[in-house]
C-alpha cells in the first residue's frame, strides 16, 4: 500500500511540475505535447519544464538517501548530508573559481562546486576518522568545523569583489529553475555510483542497527560500511549541490517520513526515500511557482517551510510508538 501511494505521489508531483508555471497549462496540453501534438506556443511552454523536472527528480533522490545513509551510519536522527561539509565545499569552490580563475557561465559552476564538495567530504571524512578512532561525534565535529572555516573564506570574497557576490548570491539558494540537462548528465554518473553503493550497503546498514559488535559477529565490518556509506553519502549529495546548488531539509526529513512508514529495514526506506525525495522536491517547486506568479520563489527557501511540517508529523509519529 505505501509503494502504491508514493507512486501515485511521485506521478502526481511529475504532472504538476510540467503543469505550472508562469503560465499554467492543463493535464490535456501536456498529454497532447507529450504524445506530440498540441501548438508550438504550448508545446515550447511544456518542454521547457521538463529540465527543471528532471532535476528535480535526481537532486530529491540524491538528497534523501543521502540523509537516509547519514542517519543510519551514525545513529543520529538529525544528521543529513550537510554534516559532511557539502553545501559549504561546493559554494566555496565556485566563490574561489569565480575570483580567482575567472569562472563563469552555468557549466563551469557546475564542475567547480562537484569538485568543491567532494574535496570537503574527502577532508571531513579523513580528519574525522584519523587515528582510527573516527566515531559520529568526531565525524559532526569534523563538518562543523570545516564548514566555519569555508564559510569565513566565502564571506570574506564574496563581500569584497561584487562580480563574485553576484554569483555566489545566485547560486547560493537552491533553485530547479534556470538550468538545462548539461547539468543532469554532468552529475548523474556520481548519483549512480552513490545510489549503487547505497543499495549494497543496506544489508551492512541493518546488521550495524543491532551494534557494532552483532554486526562484526555476523561477518560485518563496520568500518568499511561506514566507510563506503560516507562515501556514497558523498557522492549522492555533492551530485544533488552541484546540479541545483545547496537544498536543505530533504535529507532530514523525508527518511523519517520514511521510516515511520516502512519500520527501521534500510532496504526498504533507501526504496522509498528514492520515491519521496524527488516528490517533495517537486511539490516544493510547484508551490514555489504559484505562490509567486509569475515571478517564482526559489525550491530552496520552499522545501524549509514544507519540511517541517513533514518533521513534525515524522517525529509524533515516533513518539507515539515510543
Amino acid at each position: 500500500m505505501a509503494a502504491v501511494l508514493c507512486l501515485v505521489l511521485l506521478a502526481l508531483a511529475l504532472l504538476a511540475s510540467v503543469m505550472f508555471g508562469s503560465k499554467p497549462t492543463s493535464a490535456g496540453d501536456v498529454l497532447r505535447v507529450v504524445t506530440g501534438g498540441g501548438d508550438e506556443y504550448t508545446r515550447t511552454v511544456v518542454e521547457s519544464r521538463y529540465p527543471r523536472t528532471v532535476l528535480g527528480v535526481l537532486a530529491g533522490l540524491c538528497l534523501a538517501v543521502a540523509g537516509t545513509l547519514m542517519q543510519g551510519i551514525t545513529r543520529n536522527p538529525l544528521a543529513e548530508p550537510g554534516l559532511l561539509g557539502i553545501n559549504a565545499g561546493a559554494s566555496a569552490s565556485i566563490v574561489a573559481a569565480t575570483a580567482f580563475l575567472g569562472a563563469s557561465g552555468q557549466r563551469e559552476t557546475i564542475w567547480w562546486a562537484l569538485i568543491g564538495a567532494l574535496l570537503t567530504g574527502v577532508v571531513v571524512h579523513v580528519v574525522g576518522t584519523a587515528g582510527g578512532g573516527g566515531g559520529p561525534v568526531r565525524l559532526v565535529l569534523a563538518g562543523a568545523v570545516l564548514s566555519a572555516v569555508l564559510a569565513a573564506f566565502i564571506q570574506a570574497v564574496a563581500l569584497s569583489r561584487p562580480q563574485v557576490f553576484d554569483t555566489y548570491r545566485y547560486w547560493v539558494v537552491g533553485a530547479l529553475g534556470g538550468r538545462g540537462f548539461d547539468a543532469f548528465w554532468a552529475v548523474l554518473p556520481f548519483a549512480a555510483v552513490g545510489c549503487l553503493l547505497a543499495l549494497l550497503l543496506a544489508p551492512g546498514l541493518n546488521a550495524m542497527a543491532m551494534g557494532d559488535d552483532k554486526a562484526a559477529s555476523l561477518g560485518i565490518s563496520p568500518a568499511r560500511v561506514k566507510g563506503a556509506g560516507l562515501l556514497a553519502a558523498t557522492l549522492l549529495a555533492a551530485a544533488a549541490t552541484a546540479a541545483v546548488g545547496p537544498i536543505a531539509f530533504v535529507g532530514l526529513a523525508v527518511p523519517h517520513v520514511v521510516r515511520a512508514l516502512v519500520g527501521a529495514d534500510f532496504r526498504a526506506q533507501i526504496l522509498f526515500t528514492s520515491l519521496a525525495g524527488p516528490t517533495l522536491l517537486l511539490f516544493a517547486d510547484v508551490i514555489g511557482r504559484i505562490l509567486l506568479r509569475p515571478q517564482e520563489l526559489m525550491v530552496g527557501v520552499v522545501t524549509a517551510f514544507v519540511g517541517a511540517p513533514a518533521l513534525l508529523f515524522a517525529v509524533r509519529r515516533m513518539r507515539g510508538a515510543g
